[in-house]
């Protein structure tokens, strides 16, 4: 009855591109509150399920027997953030997992004892970030992890013992950006960066590094190429590697003699991701991810298995854990227009069972297919990108331009909750793979270099034209919206192109490319070299200029359309003063802008409560904008830890909200 209510009055207070008794709006809570289940994984030894779940509303850690998954408990218990990221000891005894504090970044490794439930502390140090450097398939008492304790700049390597939690120094880092150790937690590689930006790669032995390097990689091929891994028996190195190439090929390199071998390469894109045998480390599929991900296998041992998987389970599949005897995997399959469901796989039985539906109250809701494109730019580019539409919509709809973080990073096809919860509204959603996105090859990554707010700015435009000619929208309604270099992006457009789109939404984006290279976090010192390279080296007058030219903090004053931003005020990738400046620049002008800050998040908005409150402010904004539907805020800010410094009274809905 509520919903129907809400729909009805905004169908009287909006003139959304659908009427709101077309298509059931979709609650904000069931896109972007807590899944009911995620993350389901099986133990190495095959005895336990795990996966992560609600405890009075935060995401905990919980295990079952795989027998009888019915007698799941929680294994922790915490009040404040969200468990996002975990993983099995090797020796099945216990389950991993990092935790930040507020958005910090500074992770802390803990380790919970199945049996027990006792949970530990690994690594008890404040302002420091941990990170794991390896575990291995044979070793199961002990992994590798780095700790910046010693230098902020550079994480040494421990082996920690992980019934015991000793930690013993296994490697000081006096320089280098990582290691590759081998299943034997043995390092054996080390990683430099180099004043140009790239990468010397060294040979390790008894935890002497060489003189010389015995690999080098460009900057063109710095975000192409690296080391992934040995095999079990440390004579095979595997490589994502794009030197003498253009898309980055799969190698096999045998580490004694030097020579090399390519298992796998595609002229589209780059080899994104392989399966490996659990006990021998080797090579089994690779996965190329161009307009989907498609995988491939190389081992006629699970070809049968994949081709299986692929006929039984509609959708895209991904394998996210594997049995050490391999008998049993669990595997997520995503349908894109119905919430992606976890199985698990008998490989001997040939059988599947569903585990769970991540999002339960997703099923049966009006979610939209994904449709990738190929779209070009004006100077020739495929711009590999994806596009949903609202269900049912006949002619040009109001669109939302959403543009990925970065830049190196890409946007994939599958279930996306902004897409579906945008497309509901009444929107069509544009995600485009401009210049400087990766998996592409690396001329295509390197071709946005130096184009912050140039020809990778050219290339949004020319989707937005894409979309106009094809009929999907019109020009004046067009909004821009983005998180990360997204944000940059949205603040880009509208400094830059000041009548390009009707509105925008920045999230943790940057203003001031200086302020943003000043502040990087003392252990990204690694590709410092890099970053300058891509994007400017604040160090020289042409790098200043080039810079200055790209941040849109020096072209506030031509901003003239509405304006949303939100912001974490532990962010240590976009610091706050990102947000602060332009929002304090545009005050200074009288150029209405909304600025929501949250003060227990960092780069994005963890907490559930959090993030359902920022789109709750942001589709009442866009349905200003735009004219589509809107959920009201109602009590979502009020339950969130949103501050609002400046401008609630630009925002519909905020002020009242706020009381």
């Amino acid at each position: 009855m509520r919903l129907l209510l809400a729909a009805s009055l905004l169908a009287m207070t909006a003139a959304p591109a659908l009427a709101a008794t077309d298509v059931p709006l979709i609650e904000r809570t069931k896109l972007f509150g807590n899944p009911s289940k995620a993350q389901g994984r099986i133990s190495p030894d095959g005895k336990w399920l795990s996966w992560t779940a609600p405890v009075d509303g935060v995401l905990n850690l919980w295990v079952a027997p795989a027998s009888d998954p019915a007698k799941a408990r929680s294994v922790t218990k915490g009040k404040e953030r969200p468990i996002r990221q975990y993983f099995w000891a090797p020796d099945s005894n216990s389950l991993l997992y990092v935790q930040d504090k507020g958005g910090d970044e500074n992770f802390k490794l803990y380790g919970v004892d199945v049996a027990s439930g006792a949970e530990t502390v690994l690594t008890p140090f404040d302002k420091v970030r941990a990170e794991v450097v390896a575990t291995s398939n044979t070793i199961k008492d002990r992994i590798l992890v780095g700790l910046n304790n010693r230098d902020p700049r550079w994480h040494d390597v421990h082996s920690l013992d992980l019934a015991t939690g000793k930690l013993t120094l296994v490697q000081q880092n006096d320089g280098f950006g990582g290691f590759t150790a081998d299943d034997n937690l043995v390092i054996r590689i080390a990683a430099k960066p180099t004043a140009q930006g790239g990468t010397e790669f060294y040979r390790v032995e008894g935890g002497k590094v060489a003189a010389t390097p015995f690999a080098t990689v460009g900057l063109e091929d710095s975000q192409t190429t690296s080391p992934v891994g040995f095999t079990s028996d440390g004579k095979t190195l595997y490589w994502i590697d794009s030197r003498g190439r253009n898309t980055a090929a799969l190698i096999a390199q045998d580490f004694a003699s030097g020579t090399t071998q390519v298992i796998a390469e595609d002229a589209r894109a780059d080899i994104g991701e392989a399966m490996t045998d659990p006990v021998t480390g080797k090579v089994q599929a690779y996965a190329v991810n161009y307009l989907r991900n498609d995988w491939t296998a190389t081992d006629p041992a699970i070809a049968g298995d994949l081709a299986f998987l692929k006929t039984e389970l509609k959708g895209d599949v991904q394998v996210t854990s594997r049995t050490d005897a391999d008998d049993r995997w669990t595997v997520v399959v995503d349908p894109v227009t119905a919430p992606p469901a976890t199985w698990m796989y008998d490989r001997k039985a040939k059988k599947l069972t569903q585990l769970f539906v991540g999002r339960p109250e997703l099923v049966g809701a009006p979610l939209v297919a994904m449709q990738p494109h190929e779209i070009k730019s004006r100077d020739g580019k495929t711009l590999v990108s994806y596009l949903s539409v609202p269900s049912g919509a006949k002619g040009p709809v109001p669109m939302v331009l959403l543009v990925h973080g970065g830049p190196w990073g890409r946007d994939n096809y599958g279930f996306n909750a902004a897409h579906q919860w945008l497309a509901n509204r009444g929107y069509a959603v544009l995600s485009v793979n401009f210049r400087s996105s990766t998996g592409f090859g690396k001329a295509f990554t390197s071709a946005g270099d130096k184009q912050w707010g140039l020809k990778s700015h050219d290339d949004l435009l020319d989707a937005v034209d894409w979309a106009v000619a094809k009929g999907i929208t019109t020009k004046d309604k067009v909004a821009i919206m983005g998180g990360s270099y997204g944000g940059y992006a949205t603040l880009a457009g509208l400094a830059f192109t000041p009548t390009a789109f009707a509105c925008g939404v920045d999230i943790v984006g940057p203003s001031n490319l200086f302020t943003l290279l000043k502040s990087i976090p003392a252990y990204w010192e690694a590709g410092r070299t890099q970053l300058y390279g891509r994007m400017g080296d604040p160090t020289t007058p042409e790098g200043q200029a080039l810079l200055k030219a790209a941040s849109p903090l020096f072209s506030a004053d031509k901003i003239v359309r509405p304006l949303l931003i939100g912001q974490g005020a532990n962010d240590p990738r976009v610091a706050q003063i990102e947000s602060d400046q332009i929002v304090a620049a545009m005050k200074a002008k009288n150029i209405p802008v909304t600025y929501v800050l949250f003060p227990d998040e960092g780069h994005g908005f963890a907490r559930p409560a959090n993030s359902i409150a920022f789109w709750s402010v942001t589709e009442n904004f866009l349905s200003k904008c735009l004219g589509g539907r809107a959920e009201p805020i109602g009590g979502a800010v009020a339950a969130s830890s949103a501050k609002v410094p400046h401008g609630a009274e630009f925002a519909p809905g905020l002020k009242d909200a706020l009381k």
